[in-house]
């Protein structure tokens, strides 16, 4: 089980050439790729314009939200911002997917270095 970010996902279905596509390519072909809820979300917000999303949608399922996550999305989010680190809620809640999961996370947004750093969020490589 492997999940990925919007933006890595955005730039992969518009077939950028970017750091992270053979990561979200692999998870595909093996049929390991999870949507964590807000980037679906994100996704049908309109970031994604132009591209079907339909057979996405099919073939990665989405990550569980499960009982507590509110609360450690909050605890995590007021601890990095106490800390001076940017934390944006769209982040947290899908950091926080992950955690829950233990999902790594494909991306290639340096903010997320910091739920690594102290909310045991994995970062795929």
């Amino acid at each position: 089980m492997i999940a990925v970010d919007t933006s890595s996902l955005v730039n992969f279905l518009a077939g950028e050439d970017t750091p992270d596509r053979d990561l979200i390519r692999r998870a595909m072909r093996a049929q390991d790729l999870w949507l964590p809820p807000p980037v679906k979300t994100e996704l049908l917000s309109g970031r994604s314009r132009g591209i079907d999303l339909g057979a996405l949608f099919d073939a990665a399922p989405l990550l569980a939200i499960a009982s507590g996550f509110w609360d450690r999305a909050g605890d995590a989010r007021r601890l990095l911002l106490s800390k001076g680190l940017k934390a944006r809620l769209a982040d947290t809640l899908i950091a926080q997917c992950c955690i829950d999961a233990d999902a790594p996370l494909i991306t290639s947004d340096a903010d997320y270095r910091h739920f690594e750093r102290w909310c045991g969020l994995k970062l795929a490589s």
